[in-house]
C-alpha cells in the first residue's frame, strides 16, 4: 500500500489560494478607500470658502466648522469598532459610504452655516469606521504581509488626497457652487454599489458572531486609558493622541496662513493639496515599508515625530526672507515636505503597536477607541490654533511643534519598554502601517483646509496668488 501523501503536501496550494483570496479583498478595499477620499477632498479644500461666504467672517468659524466633523467622528468611533467586531467589518464600511454619500447633498445645497455645519456632522459620522478598515486588513492578511498591505491602502487614499482637491477646484469653477457636494454624493453613491457588490466580510462568520463579542464594555475599555495611562497599549495611545493635537493644531490654520501671507483662493488651493498629496502617496507606497522594517516601530514613531516638529516650526520662516514671493512659497513648500514625512512614519507605527497590543477579540474596538482619543484632539486643536492665530500667525506653528516634542520624549520611554518587554506570545496581528486617518484631509497629511479670507477681498488675493506663481 502506498504511503500517505503527507498533510503538507495540500497546504501549499491552499495556502496560496488564500493569499489569492486576500490580495483580492486588499484591492478591492484600496478603490473604495481611494474613491472615499477622494469625493471627500473634492468639498473640504472648499469648506472655508464657503463658510466665510455665507457669513462666516472670524477665523475661529472656520475652527468649529472644522472640529464639527470631528465631534461626531469622536462619538461615533467606538461604536463602529464595537459593532464590526459583533457583526462583522463590511457592513460597517457600507454604512459609512452611505453617510457620507447624504452628508454631500447639503453641502451641494448650502446656503446657511447651519446646513454647512450639518453636512459636517453627518459626514464625521461616516467616517467614524476608520478603525473598522484597520480592522478588516488585519483580518485580511498575514502578519508577515500586513505593513506592505496596509501601505498600499494609505497610498491609495494619499492617491485620493492628491485627485480629489484638483476636481473639486475645476467643478467649482466650471459647474458653480453645487457641482462640487453634488459630485462628491455621486461618486459616494457610485462606490457604495461597487463596495456592496465586490468588497466581502473579512471575518468568518462564526467570529463575526457572539464569538467575536468584546470582553469588555465600551465604557471600560475607554475607562483604562484613561486610568492607565502608562499602560502598553494606553501610552501608545495617548502618543497618537498628543500627536494628532499638535498635527491638527497646525492643520486648522496653515490655509488660513497661506490665504494671508500668500493670497491663495479657492481658484489655487487645490495645487496645494496635490503636491502634499503626491509626496505622501510616495512616502507610504515606496519609502513606508523598508523605513519600518530597518528602525522598527518605535524609532519609526520617533523619527516622525521629529520629522513633524521641524516641519511645523520651519513653516512660518520663509515669510520672513527678503525674496520674491515665489522664492518664498518655494522654501514654504520644502520645509512642509517633513509634514507628510512625519505623520507616515509617526501614526501608522503607533497604530501597528496598538494593534500588536490589542486582544484579538477587541481589535476593532481599540482601534475605534483609538479614534476616540484621537478625534479630542482634533476637535481641540483647531480650536486654539485659529483663536492663537488672530493674535499672531506664528504661534500656533510653533505651539504646535512644541507639542510634537512632548509626544517625541515620550516615544522615547516607548522603545525602552519595546527593547526590554516585547510580549513573545503577544497575538500576531501587527499592522504596520495605518489605514487613512479620518477626514485624511486634515488627518492624512493634507497642507491644510482653504483659508479664511474674511480680511481680503477675493479678487485681490486672486492677483497676489497669480505673483506668487
Amino acid at each position: 500500500m502506498p504511503p500517505a501523501a503527507p498533510a503538507s503536501a495540500a497546504s501549499p496550494a491552499s495556502a496560496a489560494s488564500d493569499r489569492g483570496a486576500s490580495m483580492r479583498r486588499l484591492w478591492v478595499l484600496m478603490a473604495t478607500v481611494f474613491v472615499d477620499m477622494m469625493g471627500a477632498m473634492i468639498v473640504l479644500p472648499l469648506l472655508p470658502f464657503y463658510a466665510i461666504r455665507l457669513g462666516a467672517g472670524k477665523s475661529w468659524v472656520v475652527g468649529m466648522l472644522i472640529s464639527a466633523f470631528l465631534v461626531t467622528q469622536l462619538a461615533t468611533s467606538p461604536l463602529w469598532g464595537r459593532l464590526s467586531d459583533r457583526y462583522g467589518r463590511r457592513p460597517m464600511i457600507l454604512a459609512g459610504l452611505v453617510l457620507s454619500a447624504a452628508a454631500y447633498v447639503p453641502f451641494g445645497l448650502a446656503r446657511s452655516l447651519w446646513l454647512l455645519f450639518f453636512s459636517r456632522l453627518v459626514q464625521g459620522a461616516g467616517s467614524g469606521t476608520t478603525g473598522v478598515v484597520q480592522a478588516y486588513v488585519s483580518d485580511s492578511i498575514e502578519p508577515e504581509e500586513r505593513a506592505k498591505a496596509l501601505g498600499w491602502v494609505t497610498a491609495a487614499a494619499s492617491a485620493g488626497v492628491a485627485i480629489g482637491p484638483t476636481i473639486g477646484s475645476f467643478a467649482f469653477s466650471y459647474f458653480g457652487r453645487s457641482a462640487p457636494g453634488y459630485f462628491a454624493a455621486g461618486l459616494c453613491v457610485v462606490n457604495y454599489l461597487f463596495a456592496s457588490r465586490w468588497l466581502p466580510e473579512s471575518r468568518p462568520h462564526d467570529e463575526a458572531g457572539a464569538a467575536a463579542a468584546p470582553r469588555r464594555s465600551l465604557r471600560h475599555a475607554i475607562w483604562d486609558i484613561l486610568r492607565h495611562p502608562t499602560s502598553p497599549v494606553g501610552s501608545l495611545i495617548w502618543v497618537y493622541s498628543i500627536g494628532m493635537m499638535a498635527f491638527f493644531s497646525m492643520n486648522g490654520v496653515l490655509a488660513l496662513y497661506l490665504g494671508q501671507v500668500y493670497g491663495v483662493t479657492e481658484k489655487t488651493i487645490g495645487w496645494f493639496y496635490t503636491y502634499v498629496g503626491v509626496i505622501s502617496l510616495v512616502m507610504r507606497a515606496l519609502l513606508l515599508g523598508p523605513a519600518v522594517r530597518r528602525f522598527g516601530e518605535v524609532r519609526a514613531m520617533r523619527l516622525g515625530a521629529l520629522s513633524l516638529a521641524l516641519g511645523m516650526a520651519g513653516a512660518p520662516l520663509p515669510a520672513w526672507l527678503d525674496a520674491p514671493p515665489a522664492v518664498r512659497i518655494g522654501c514654504m513648500a520644502l520645509a512642509v515636505l517633513l509634514v507628510p514625512v512625519g505623520t507616515a512614519l509617526l501614526f501608522p507605527s503607533t497604530t501597528a503597536l496598538v494593534s500588536r497590543r490589542s486582544p484579538r477579540g477587541e481589535i476593532g474596538q481599540v482601534m475605534g477607541v483609538q479614534q476616540a482619543f484621537g478625534g479630542v484632539a482634533r476637535v481641540l486643536g483647531p480650536l486654539w490654533s485659529t483663536a492663537a492665530f488672530g493674535v499672531n500667525a506664528g504661534i500656533p506653528f510653533w505651539m504646535a511643534s512644541a507639542f510634537m516634542v512632548g509626544g517625541g520624549l515620550l516615544t522615547l520611554r516607548l522603545e525602552s519598554e519595546d527593547r526590554s518587554a516585547r510580549p513573545s506570545s503577544a497575538p500576531a496581528i501587527a499592522v504596520e502601517a495605518s489605514a487613512p486617518e479620518p477626514d485624511q484631509a486634515l488627518a492624512a497629511p493634507a497642507l491644510a483646509a482653504p483659508p479664511d479670507l474674511a480680511a481680503a477681498d477675493l479678487a485681490g488675493t486672486a492677483a497676489k496668488a497669480a505673483e506668487a506663481e
